[in-house]
């Protein structure tokens, strides 16, 4: 079965929408990756100011190789140059054991 990885990004208020527009400017990159299968920024709709970056991969192997690429350096960049939107952020990894779709 797939991997997941989720990045839990600690955003404060006032630099939400940076994020989101950061993410929007990039969009579709991820997708190009072999192995790719899914991906979802999640907004918290409950007053925390964790954002969620879902991804799903067929392998370890297939996320490796995302994050070692040129795309997701080049996606990255505004992080690097423009400094963190975020003040905090970690890097939860799942391995899915039971998945369901649409009847």
């Amino acid at each position: 079965m797939s991997v997941v990885r989720i990045n839990a990004i600690s955003v404060p208020a006032e630099r939400a929408e940076e994020l989101e527009q950061r993410f929007a400017a990039r969009a579709g990159e991820v997708a190009k990756s072999p192995g790719f299968e899914a991906f979802e920024l999640l907004r918290p709709a409950d007053g925390r100011d964790v954002y969620l970056v879902y991804t799903r991969w067929a392998t370890q192997a297939d996320f490796d190789a995302w994050v070692q690429s040129p795309a997701f350096a080049h996606g990255h960049r505004a992080h690097n140059t423009e400094g963190p939107v975020s003040s905090h952020s970690e890097l939860w990894a799942y391995d899915v054991v039971q998945s369901e779709g649409p009847a």
